[in-house]
């Protein structure tokens, strides 16, 4: 372990120049969590208490708490924050209207989770309303409730509460994958001892097929290291459980990714399914873990045919040069070619698409539910095996 380490200072700065931490000292937890015990409560949801986490660890940097109406309102309308820093989701805290007048402006409340665990405090600055409609709109480019994103923000509450939290959390021990659990001061030191000075960030939700392994490969090309960071908050429900897909991962680790060059570790996010707005999103929260570049594939975040095939892409174009503070990586879809033999894109083949081998999500898991493995040429034997042995036990 160093002892000059300055997670500030290393690989790429935090979003904001400073990387936020919430938690409440150890030594702390117990007296903090007696006081909290008596104080109002109100209840998160499960993306509400995975904010909650993601703010206290410094991955929402330099967010301090749920935002007040200022941030809310530049962000959902410019993907600005108040102060002009870029930020392109909402990050708040929306409860029903008796929870809401049963808290006072000023007032400290303990935010608890839905098994009534204390997680942390809050302390209430502001209350304000919103409009539902305009935020799906603008955010989610849509305002089908049929949308996943968009349906759980018309679920939520009526009234905003904004202001900075304090964070116990949930022993690590007693979340899932405690060895990956990595927080960004920890990717960072990591980062500092591997004696990385550029890191690619890859986000997914999925198991890592061919595709993604290539255009992983290609950027790991250009830089020290690779972070793959899966998503291990809630997912829709017909996506690959987590637990399911970090034995992918670990597979494919061992058998086909160089030692010392990539590091596994979760992302305890939700998925929001705002597609190019997410893109932009999961980029500032990689270079809060530390990454200098994120790969930004083909429909990055989005879900059924509300984007484009590369809006995530050309929104990056919105940004001033350089004003995100990291550098998106974008690639083709990409696929394997019998007849070139190899993976490739479009920019790299010249054959006719009746060559490639491409299949999505629905028809990998109509594959699997059958008790059939994917070809060899979208998804490594390993990976198959794992998959098809998870459906076996459905």
């Amino acid at each position: 372990m160093t002892t000059d380490f300055d997670a500030d200072k290393t690989v790429i700065a935090p979003h904001g120049g400073k990387l936020v931490d919430r938690r409440v000292p150890a030594a702390e937890r117990q007296a903090f969590l007696q006081k909290a015990r008596a104080l109002p409560k109100v209840r998160l949801n499960p993306l509400q208490a995975s904010d909650a986490e993601m703010i206290a660890i410094g991955a929402f940097s330099p967010l301090t708490g749920f935002m007040g109406q200022a941030d809310y309102r530049g962000v959902v309308a410019n993907m600005h924050l108040q102060n002009g820093l870029p930020w392109s989701m909402p990050v708040t805290l929306a409860v029903n209207e008796e929870t809401a007048k049963g808290v006072r402006d000023g007032q400290e409340v303990a935010l608890e989770d839905e098994e009534g665990r204390v997680l942390g405090t809050m302390a209430v600055q502001e209350r304000f309303s919103y409009n539902k409609e305009e935020e799906a709109r603008q955010v989610y480019r849509t305002t089908d409730a049929a949308h996943p994103g968009v349906a759980n923000m018309y679920a939520q509450g009526p009234v905003m509460l904004g202001g900075p939290v304090r964070y116990v959390g949930i022993p690590r021990e007693e979340m899932p994958f405690p060895e990956y659990r990595l927080e960004p001061a920890e990717t960072r030191r990591k980062f500092h001892e591997l004696g990385w000075k550029s890191v690619v960030g890859f986000q997914t939700r999925n198991p890592v097929h061919r595709a993604h392994e290539y255009i992983q490969k290609c950027a790991m090309e250009m830089v020290d290291g690779l972070l793959l960071h899966p998503l291990v908050g809630a997912t829709k429900g017909d996506d690959i459980p987590a637990d399911v897909r970090m034995r992918c991962y670990q597979v494919l680790l061992e058998k086909y990714y160089p030692k010392g060059r990539v590091l596994l570790s979760v992302n305890p996010a939700f998925m929001r399914y705002a597609g190019p707005r997410e893109a932009i999103f999961h980029a500032l929260v990689r270079k809060n873990y530390g990454c200098s570049h994120f790969i930004v594939g083909r429909d990055h975040a989005g879900v059924g045919n509300y984007y484009g095939t590369y809006d995530a892409q050309q929104i990056f174009r919105e940004f001033q040069p350089g004003e995100l503070g990291i550098q998106p990586l974008m690639f083709e879809n990409s696929f394997y070619c019998k007849a070139c033999g190899n993976m490739g894109t479009a920019k790299t083949c010249p054959h006719d698409s009746a060559n490639h081998v491409f299949l999505s999500g629905t028809q990998v898991r109509n594959i699997l539910s059958k008790g059939e493995m994917p070809p060899q040429e979208f998804s490594r034997p390993e990976v198959a095996r794992a998959l098809a042995e998870a459906y076996r036990q459905k």
